[in-house]
């Protein structure tokens, strides 16, 4: 039944839902894994993680103001792949930056393919999750797949998502949260795949939260779920059982291997090598007890106040300073601010970008979105019973997410960056579904699905043609100071071709900058 159901379109049938999701697995194949360790060259906070994960495979102790799965992944690609081998003779090894948290300078000859892997395998593989998703909602696999194209096609995900970096991992396990959702909100009667559901919806949790604490967010889908399977207490109290047991198996088992894997202290990092571990935490570290199950507790206790205290020391956005990448949180939705996580020259008349660019249209079809969930919740809420909206709970519910979250992030004063939308943006792109399946005249006209469906292939073309147009600043192409000013689109991005002056929207840069 999760392939077919009550189909939209004639003719639509159990193979060719698998031939379209097997067409996004072969796209996104290309969009986000297809070389991904180019650039051969280190980008934003890759300096960090590659850092961490050299800590990983060399048994170092560290904190991080992030969880550890996210690096631990980082960690193990470079431990399958070893293209950065130690040779008896010079050559790149794996042990660059063990007495620093911010990796500066590479080896002439030193390989990103295994440091990037996992990154980049679940930024493509959140493709086919994100087209159950759209499947589950639409019961359509071609508006499913169309759907799919925001997220396989937007060029701020995949520059972003191909690096060493945590949001391919967080967006992954989220995806799966979302996925659980949605199956334990379809009626069945057979308890194994309640408990499979259920247990997927615990593990992905706990691995999302193992990768960055906005993951959080999600667990506004718990009491979702209790209300809709109120009142079989039976149900409800499955879900509760196994998803518990899954998470905390999941969230704890990923801290416990960081204990034990980083237990060396070396004396040349922050705080002689011990951050802010408490006088017990040192203790244990100095006994070689990391691995003990009693020591447990205080280690993650230590670890999780380490986090409040790096973002106690982080700066806060300052639109003065002439190089400042932040933005605030209300103009993500726009796409602002970009940012050149880095640039070179081949020649003095044009260069190459890596640029966090959105698709244009992705992003600004999705605000959209976003907006008209809004009006079509109030709809629902003054409309006679013969008016309401279709799917009104999953309207309210991914509504509420995508709410919670920026609601919570609001409250952050450390400087936060473009790609922490990333999460809501995905979010984002289900309310796109849900709003396609509202959409039920036009005017006077009264739109039928076969004309839904082709305005959502115009919808697709148009994605396609602009994730064409920024292409190059997503896979460092090179460009002309007159090519990418011919991008710069929206004043409010900011982007800035090398030796242009960059316009500031919003504050006149201090002269000490």
């Amino acid at each position: 039944m999760l392939f077919f159901s009550k189909p939209k379109t004639p003719g639509l049938l159990i193979g060719s839902t698998w031939l379209y999701l097997g067409f996004i697995i072969l796209l996104s194949f290309f969009t986000y894994f297809y070389r991904y360790d180019y650039p051969k060259a280190v980008f934003w906070d890759e300096n960090y993680h590659i850092a961490s994960a050299q800590k990983y495979l060399n048994g170092v102790y560290f904190m991080e103001p992030h969880p550890p799965l996210g690096k631990l992944l980082i960690a193990l690609g470079e431990k399958i792949v070893d293209a950065n081998p130690a040779t008896v003779k010079g050559g790149t090894q794996d042990n660059n930056f063990l007495s620093t948290d911010y990796g500066r300078e590479f080896p002439k000859d030193f390989s990103f393919a295994g440091y990037r892997l996992f990154p980049a395998l679940l930024a493509w593989l959140t493709a086919p999750l994100l087209f159950l998703i759209f499947l589950l909602i639409t019961r359509n696999a071609l508006a499913s797949t169309l759907f799919s194209f925001f997220y396989v096609f937007d060029n701020a995900l995949i520059v972003h998502m191909r690096g060493a970096m945590l949001e391919s991992t967080l967006l992954f396990f989220s995806a799966a949260v979302i996925l659980a959702f949605l199956l334990l909100l379809e009626p069945q009667k057979n308890t194994q795949r309640f408990m499979w559901a259920s247990a997927l919806f615990g593990a992905s949790f706990g691995l999302a939260l193992a990768t960055k604490v906005v993951a959080l967010v999600l667990v506004l889908a718990i009491p979702a779920l209790l209300w809709k399977l109120w009142p079989n207490t039976r149900r409800m109290g499955q879900f509760a059982v196994v998803s518990l047991v899954t998470f905390l198996i999941a969230y704890c088992g990923v801290w416990y291997l960081h204990f034990s894997i980083a237990k060396t202290v070396n004396p040349l990092l922050p705080d002689k090598g011990y951050y802010q571990a408490s006088e017990t935490y040192k203790r244990i570290l100095t006994q070689k007890k990391t691995g003990s199950l009693l020591a447990f507790p205080v280690m993650l206790r230590d670890s999780i106040t380490f986090v409040g205290h790096y973002n106690n020391g982080a700066p806060r956005l300052d639109l003065a300073k002439s190089d400042e990448n932040g933005s605030p949180w209300f103009l993500w939705p726009l796409g602002a601010r970009t940012i050149n996580y880095r640039w070179e020259t081949p020649d003095s008349k044009v260069y190459r970008y890596l640029y966090l660019q959105s698709n244009p249209v992705v992003w600004l079809v999705s605000l959209f979105a976003v907006l008209a969930s809004f009006a079509l919740l109030l709809t629902n809420a003054i409309a006679s019973p013969a008016q309401t909206v279709r799917q009104p709970f999953l309207l309210f519910f991914f509504t509420f997410l995508y709410t919670g979250y920026m609601a919570g992030i609001s409250q952050i004063h450390r400087v936060m960056y473009l790609y922490h939308y990333f999460l809501p943006l995905m979010i984002s792109f289900i309310l796109v579904a849900i709003v396609w399946m509202n959409i039920q005249r036009l005017g006077k006209f009264v739109i039928s699905e076969e004309q839904k469906l082709t305005g959502l292939m115009i919808l697709a073309g148009l994605i396609c043609i602009s994730y064409q147009f920024y292409r190059p600043l997503t896979y460092y192409e090179p460009l002309s100071k007159e090519q990418v000013q011919h991008r710069a689109i929206l004043p409010v991005w900011e982007l800035t071709c090398i030796g242009c002056p960059k316009e500031n929207m919003f504050a006149i840069p201090r002269a000490d900058n």
